[in-house]
């Protein structure tokens, strides 16, 4: 039995790299968020993650200095948190921590020989002596050791707080877009649909310096460029059939850079719209793969903020109705990181975490490691 009214933090640093995102949550029936905040990461820290998100020299000496100090900083984004609200550290039965990930090779089916592996970095030992609270970490790799993709994870999450009497689709879209198909009745499914915000960000920030298209604003002032969202859509990975997931890895400046002579002449904001399309494109595509017609779609993650997106997701899925899921009682920019105090909520109880309908884990499995307080 799961005890009622325990009180869980979540912490959430994404693709993106755009922050952590902490959360203090009590679960009830349904959960409700006490506390939630951002905290920007140091200049120096996200250039070293964005850094080891490719490989390079001098990788394991870099690597472990980020780990450390992103466990540091992690902590410190819960103190300030526990702070805020008034909360005690005793109070809080358990941290959750997604941590950074660096690196995901999941297996492909195209390579089904080669060791998978994901990598999540931020010290948990250093959260857990900093707080003086049980951290649970390092989720993705017990599902990978189960044969599955270690990715999306959310999903199980989702069932059990936004499953209902309809048709149902979440749709998170973060650096990287992921849906879950909640099905009346059934089993849940989903997957990576391809790039969210990190092709927008990484192309803004390189032409204009910013860290982000706001609302899309700058999106929505160019023109498609359909010679080049067609170049970009053949790329293997959205025709690959579910389980599926990926990363920076795939979707970054140089995959972009390698199709931009489909693009001569073009405006830097034309291609910004063209990568804009692509995102909502690729998540309408899966969307419309899936064995249901969805009743309703809500949106989670960053990108439900980008006005532009939103616009172009919703022309693809006409008539069906789009919202976010503040509709379903928890605001879109905390979903994924109320997702990891659930999920080790979860590892605590001894539950599962993992959906292997959406991962293609042999079975379903507890995830993470728990260091105790």
């Amino acid at each position: 039995m799961h005890a009622s009214g325990e009180r869980y933090v979540g912490l959430m640093s994404g693709t993106s790299l755009d922050g952590i995102d902490a959360v203090l949550v009590e679960f009830d029936n349904p959960p409700r968020l006490l506390a939630a905040a951002t905290y920007a990461l140091p200049a120096a820290l996200r250039s070293q993650l964005l850094a080891l998100c490719q490989s390079g020299p001098d990788e394991i000496e870099r690597l472990g200095r980020a780990d450390r100090e992103l466990g540091l900083e992690l902590a410190q984004a819960v103190r300030r948190l526990l702070q805020s609200a008034g909360i005690a550290t005793h109070e809080v039965r358990a941290i959750g921590s997604h941590g950074q990930t660096i690196r995901h090779r999941p297996r492909l089916a195209s390579q089904p020989e080669d060791f998978p592996f994901t990598l999540q970095i931020g010290d948990p030992t250093s959260i857990a002596h900093h707080t003086g609270i049980t951290t649970v970490a390092d989720f993705r790799r017990r599902d990978i050791a189960a044969g599955g993709q270690g990715a999306p994870l959310v999903p199980a999450f989702h069932r059990a707080v936004f499953g209902g009497a309809e048709h149902r689709v979440i749709v998170n879209i973060g650096g990287i877009s992921n849906i879950t198909a909640l099905p009346a009745a059934g089993l849940v499914t989903g997957f990576d649909t391809g790039p969210g915000n990190t092709l927008l960000d990484g192309w803004i920030q390189r032409q204009r310096g910013m860290a982000f298209d706001a609302d899309g604003a700058w999106a929505a002032g160019g023109r498609l460029i359909p010679a080049l969202l067609d170049a970009l859509l053949d790329d293997p990975f959205f025709a690959a059939a579910p389980p599926k997931s990926t990363g920076r890895e795939l979707f970054n400046l140089p995959w972009l850079e390698r199709h931009l002579h489909h693009a001569a002449g073009a405006a830097p904001e034309d291609i910004q719209a063209t990568l804009a399309e692509l995102t909502a494109r690729a998540i309408a595509d899966a969307i419309h793969t899936l064995p249901f017609s969805a009743q309703a779609v809500f949106v989670c993650g960053g990108g439900a903020c980008n006005q532009d997106l939103m616009r172009r997701l919703q022309a693809h899925l006409q008539p069906c109705p789009l919202t976010s899921t503040a509709a379903l009682g928890i605001a879109p920019e905390w979903v994924e990181a109320v997702a990891f105090a659930w999920l080790a909520r979860q590892t605590l109880y001894g539950r599962p975490g993992n959906e292997p309908t959406v991962t293609g884990a042999e079975k379903y499995c507890t995830l993470g490691a728990i260091y105790p307080a």
